[in-house]
């Protein structure tokens, strides 16, 4: 049969008020029900009101439900995050907030993680196209040249965003340029689009190129790439600690020889597999910090390029540290101000101005405390073990005898 001559599929309704307000809200969840014979009973038991959801989701229905526990204590010595920290995560996988925590008493005892923000700031890339070379070539010098106009045509769009620099990659007659922003307490993407895009018009009307697309993917926003380590997409932070050897033997029951032993091998096979980067599982906690505080958690890829280092010092004891060059967080903006996600920043002491960085430095300490406890699993032959012990929620057996 012609598409043209088919039955049309049954659109989802749309209500007043953009559909946002409780009876639009159960009116939708409920033409949902009748569609597909399936009960929504718990997606629509949300306490907040749905005009919040205003800007975060379209077609609103009501909420998912992920638990959300806690970890700590974490002492954190960092320049913006500074003492004890309770971490909350949410995940539904067994055993990993008991590993989290565990990582976190070791390196509270060891006197905490020292923690620091090198570079904050994003980026986006889009792409100039030109008839032949000498048109591109023109161009990078012109760029070179109206800099402070291409900042002045960004920043006439935004109050926070400031442009810090472009710059210029030729690819044959074509020129993607990368305009890195800072962006304040924002993670800040859409905002950097809105302002690229403004000076961008403008380069096409003054600077001699053709045409421009927004995205190149040379931003890697949303995907990991080794282009990641050299900065520009986020925050770039570090977190290490300098770990006894009697606490690791207290409470992991290993050495630190072991430690470096274990790095050392595994490095091996994440080479073998063409691995960006080397960790155990940033991923992990990214992922529960992200659903819990209200991030985008479309940037895992990117935020989960990294690398961790196991040490071994003179003394004989265990230097722990973690490098995370893209850590894209947020205190204000997308879902940072939704009920929960408000909630589990002001425990963190980051819902005031200022506290991006402060959020940064706190994950970035969280993941190295993650990164002992599963290393610590491994080598200890106790990571089964703990997914039997923690991480088992079968259904209960309703086979017939």
């Amino acid at each position: 049969m012609s598409s043209l001559n088919a039955p049309s599929s049954p659109l989802i309704p749309r209500y007043a008020q953009q559909g946002y307000d409780a009876a639009s809200i159960r009116s939708r969840r409920e033409w949902v029900e009748r569609a597909t014979g399936s009960s929504l009973g718990q997606i629509g038991a949300f306490s907040g009101p749905g005009s919040q959801m205003k800007g975060n989701i379209e077609n609103p229905i009501g909420c998912a439900e992920i638990p959300l526990g806690v970890a700590g204590p974490l002492q954190v010595n960092g320049l913006h995050a500074q003492g004890l920290f309770y971490v909350p995560l949410a995940t539904s996988e067994g055993a990993l907030i008991r590993s989290y925590e565990r990582g976190m008493v070791v390196l509270t005892r060891a006197g905490g993680v020292d923690c620091r923000v090198h570079a904050d700031e994003n980026c986006i890339a889009p792409t100039f196209f030109f008839r032949d070379v000498i048109e591109s070539y023109n161009f990078i010098w012109a760029l070179k040249e109206h800099v402070d106009e291409i900042r002045k045509e960004a920043e006439i769009t935004t109050q926070h965003g400031k442009l810090l620099r472009v710059e210029p990659q030729v690819v044959g007659r074509n020129v993607i340029v990368r305009f890195h922003y800072y962006t304040a307490d924002a993670h800040g993407m859409n905002m950097i689009a809105k302002a690229t895009e403004n000076a961008c018009r403008w380069m096409i009307r003054t600077l001699g190129a053709r045409d421009y697309q927004i995205f190149s993917g040379f931003e890697s926003e949303k995907r990991a790439s080794g282009g990641l380590f050299t900065g520009g997409k986020g925050k770039k932070v570090t977190a290490g600690a300098l770990v006894p050897a009697a606490i690791l033997k207290l409470y992991l029951r290993a050495s630190p020889q072991q430690f470096l032993s274990l790095w050392q091998h595994t490095v091996i096979g994440h080479m073998y597999a063409h691995t960006v980067g080397y960790n155990g599982h940033f991923a992990n906690g990214l992922a529960a910090i992200f659903i819990a505080c209200g991030q985008d958690v479309g940037n895992l890829p990117n935020c989960s390029v990294g690398m961790t280092t196991f040490e071994l010092t003179d003394s004989g004891d265990l230097y722990a540290s973690v490098t995370l060059p893209s850590l894209t967080v947020a205190t204000i903006g997308g879902g940072t101000g939704l009920g929960t996600a408000s909630e589990c920043l002001s425990l963190l002491r980051c819902n005031r101005a200022g506290s991006a960085s402060k959020l940064a430095e706190i994950i970035a300490a969280a993941l190295l405390a993650g990164e002992l406890s599963i290393a610590a699993a491994i080598i200890s032959g106790e990571f089964v073990a703990a997914h039997e012990a923690y991480g088992r929620n079968r259904p209960e057996d309703s086979s017939p005898a």
